[in-house]
């Protein structure tokens, strides 16, 4: 028995020596180079690699979703050119391009069966083709300035008294009847006459039932169609300069004299017999206040409702990039929606053409997001694709989640920045380029 042991003993020492030169073969000892080798290896500067996760998402303007088949050559184009999301415009001028009624449908949609839906549309669509949808609703802008809406039961007419008003024609407006025909028509002329700061005609957050109709909106889209998500824009105030309606000082003035001593409250009511704007005027920094809080407060709302019905559904919104600015002349808050948690996504209106200005507005935006997701926001109609493919590498390298151009319709349009009409074409070839490049070194 003994010998027995010790003759296995034997066989399993030898077989185990012979085993040690496989695992010297299979584990060498690394040779490091010289120290020549290694300046002559050393890589040239490379583009930052494509996050796993990035998104590469496209705003698609109400005016490209008019008929089935532009619809399907967005979606093919987006799917051939490596699109993951489309951000469509579903309530452009307080109008529908989708199956509403809470609004009219849009007048361009008139040449189309009312069978015709086009977000819809998109969603089947896109989602055949593994992109997301997201409905892009425009908030307080309601109506263009040139042309008026011709439905009769568009908002401006229901509702005329909804319509913020400008501080120049504020203190003839307020005693007179929204109802009359004079109303609405010194606010437009006034709009007209201050087009360069004006894209069309707002309506007032300080409005209950403005707050209430735009709720009830975004519960419509969210919860009858199969949307990925849902996009703000337009939520804020166009300037300083509005708004100065009789809802919106009428609350103020209900909500300062909570705080003011029974003398002065006595003495601001006698003026305000002869100055509706006393109370805004005196208390200039605490209305630009209040004003930031009417929208902030609709964002809350809709963020909680929306979640409340469908918690996946992503919110984002379309701010302009100067924070500052966007708190301070447009009442957009939006550092403050990002730090209480809602927006999932923030959308820099970045459209510079200066990259180092770019750089600036996006590296601002990541250093707010309070852990929410940034989408780079580039400006297609502003520079050429090779100025877009330049700024995805910007946002990639600042920690950026992903892109979105504006917009999908000046891209396919040709133009001198454009001249070919492939502007997506360019962008996806130049970013693949890149890639190709990264991988070879």
């Amino acid at each position: 028995m003994k010998r027995a042991v010790a003759i296995v003993t034997c066989y399993l020492i030898l077989s185990l020596v012979a085993l040690l030169p496989l695992q010297q073969t299979a584990a060498p000892s690394p040779v490091l180079p010289a120290p020549q080798q290694l300046a002559a290896a050393t890589p040239s500067p490379s583009p930052t690699p494509v996050p796993l996760l990035e998104t590469r998402a496209l705003w698609v303007v109400r005016h490209t979703m008019t008929s089935p088949d532009a619809i399907r050559d967005l979606v093919r184009r987006a799917k051939e050119n490596g699109f993951t999301d489309l951000v469509v415009q579903v309530r452009g001028r307080g109008d529908a391009y989708y199956s509403s009624s809470l609004e009219p449908r849009s007048e361009e949609l008139s040449g189309q069966p009312s069978s015709f839906d086009p977000l819809a549309l998109v969603i089947d669509e896109a989602h055949l083709a593994g992109i997301k949808v997201h409905a892009w609703i425009n908030i307080y802008l309601v109506a263009n300035i040139e042309t008026l809406p011709r439905a009769r039961d568009h908002i401006i007419f229901k509702h005329p008294e909804w319509i913020m008003v400008p501080r120049g024609v504020a203190d003839a407006l307020y005693e007179l009847d929204p109802k009359s025909p004079e109303y609405l028509n010194r606010i437009v002329e006034f709009t007209r006459g201050n087009r360069q700061d004006l894209e069309g005609l707002f309506v007032t957050p300080a409005h209950k039932e403005v707050q209430d109709n735009i709720f009830n909106i975004w519960m419509d889209v969210a919860t009858r169609y199969a949307v990925d998500g849902l996009h703000f824009d337009y939520v804020r105030y166009p300037n300083p300069q509005f708004d100065y309606s009789r809802a919106s000082l009428d609350r103020f003035r209900g909500e300062m004299e909570r705080s003011l001593a029974e003398e002065e409250r006595e003495t601001l009511a006698g003026e305000f017999q002869n100055d509706p704007l006393v109370y805004a005027t005196k208390f200039s920094d605490k209305y630009a206040q209040f004003q930031r809080q009417q929208v902030t407060a609709l964002v809350e709302r809709i963020y909680k409702g929306v979640k409340t019905a469908k918690p996946n559904v992503v919110i984002s919104a379309a701010v302009f990039a100067d924070d500052r600015d966007a708190a301070r002349t447009r009442y957009q808050d939006w550092k403050t929606w990002l730090r209480q948690g809602w927006l999932d996504v923030v959308c820099p209106m970045a459209y510079t053409p200066d990259t180092k200005a770019f750089r600036k507005q996006i590296g601002n935006a990541m250093s707010h997001s309070a852990g929410k997701k940034v989408w780079g926001g580039i400006g297609a109609f502003k520079q050429p694709a090779e100025g877009a493919i330049e700024k995805v590498q910007v946002g990639r390298k600042l920690g950026a989640d992903g892109f979105i151009l504006f917009s999908y319709d000046s891209s396919i349009k040709v133009s001198t920045l454009n001249p070919q009409g492939d502007y997506l074409e360019k962008v996806h070839d130049g970013l693949r380029e890149q890639a190709r490049t990264l991988n070879q070194q």
